[in-house]
């Protein structure tokens, strides 16, 4: 292992140990606090454009494997981690994390402070980054950092999504479903022979795999159409219910997602009674398509652990998250309300219109890796495709 510094706009500088590939990135420096699902958060492409801090000390201890990837290859633009484990012990594992980088051109740190890079992030903020094995020199690496252009007002999402329709036919993997007793299960929603299957049109703005196999399991039909797709697009494919999926980045420059979400809610939901889900990036977007503000947080909500309450049944659901913007409530028109509110810091984690079968949470109900206690949403959404 090299040396490899990662250097902050606000002038701090940490020294660490290179791994993974080696080279020179950018990128807004964020942290996760989960303890595992480390391979789901590097194919998250939500992270895209972000330099991914791990709070737990030590990563890679169990390896990487095709089976956990959340999309075709990892998104993060650097990644570090206070110790990365030397040895891989898990009887799935296919390859090192160190070798998965390496391969997929990411650049790693190892060595550094990651208590002190996530005290510094939550007092004043998420931080434009450098992170290079090439450049040492402190003074330069921050100066690129000031010139990096963070991710306001970027479409990140545009280079992300899909460039055309498809069709999803994986469901879960009965192996690793677990029924309420916590044992294992063969499948959550078995499909009756001849039993209709609604049609799920989603439009994906960067959506994690484990979301279509979610839609697939509930018993519906999948086709996934790019997040850019016109609302006369998405109605050619005669939905029963239409899905907005997650994505990286600010939500504000999607203007064209965002009318085309408009008129979704006036030609499906409100003419035909289609119902639309949105989480995450759809989410916010959403949002904005009913006419609500959306702004950044100062470090966003990463991690598996977040405490979310149900504002209708007042249950408390521990999720998984990954954003670092939000839609403002007290924007939303009249007839959409609250439905989910995080417990941390009281910000908007779910909205419902009071009349159209419409709704949106900024968590994460498909998980992986993470708690199965929002997965009823699913189950929500097919109810209203009837």
């Amino acid at each position: 292992m090299g040396t490899a510094k990662l250097a902050l706009e606000d002038g701090s500088v940490f020294t660490g140990r290179s791994f993974g590939a080696q080279g020179e990135i950018d990128g807004e420096v964020v942290f996760n606090t989960s303890m595992t699902g480390y391979q789901e958060i590097l194919t998250d492409p939500s992270y895209h454009g972000q330099i991914v801090a791990m709070t737990y000390p030590q990563i890679g201890n169990y390896g990487v494997n095709a089976a956990d990837a959340e999309s075709r290859r990892p998104w993060v633009r650097g990644f570090v981690v206070r110790e990365l484990s030397p040895r891989v012990s898990n009887y799935r594992s296919e390859s090192s994390l160190e070798a998965y980088l390496a391969e997929n051109g990411v650049v790693g740190v190892t060595g550094i402070d990651t208590r002190a890079l996530v005290r510094l992030t939550r007092v004043q903020g998420a931080l434009r980054g450098i992170l290079s094995t090439t450049d040492l020199d402190d003074a330069s690496l921050v100066a690129k950092a000031l010139k990096s252009p963070g991710l306001v007002g970027r479409d990140l999402a545009r280079e992300v999504m899909p460039r055309e329709a498809t069709v999803w036919e994986p469901g879960l993997d009965p192996s690793f479903l677990f029924d309420a007793s916590g044992r294992g299960g063969t499948g959550a929603h078995p499909v009756a022979a001849g039993a209709k299957r609604p049609h799920v049109v989603a439009m994906d703005f960067g959506m994690k795999w484990n979301i279509p196999r979610h839609l697939v399991d509930i018993g519906c039909r999948v086709t996934v159409v790019p997040g850019s797709t016109p609302a006369e697009g998405v109605l050619e494919h005669q939905p029963d219910g239409v899905f907005l999926s997650n994505g990286p980045g600010d939500p504000r420059p999607l203007v064209e997602a965002t009318d085309a979400i408009k008129a979704l809610i006036k030609t499906a939901a409100d003419s035909r009674g289609i119902p639309i889900f949105g989480i995450c990036l759809g989410h916010q977007l959403l949002g904005q398509a009913f006419g609500a503000q959306t702004f950044k947080l100062k470090f966003g909500h990463r991690g598996a652990n977040h405490p979310v309450r149900n504002e209708a049944s007042g249950k408390v659901e521990i999720t998984t998250q990954n954003h670092g913007f939000s839609v403002d409530p007290s924007t939303l028109p009249a007839d959409v309300i609250a439905s989910h509110v995080n417990l941390n810091d009281q910000t908007l984690e779910g909205l419902r219109h009071t009349r159209l079968p419409v709704f949106s949470v900024q968590y994460h109900p498909e998980a992986s890796a993470g708690p199965h206690d929002s997965q009823y949403l699913f189950d929500e959404f097919r109810t209203a495709m009837g």
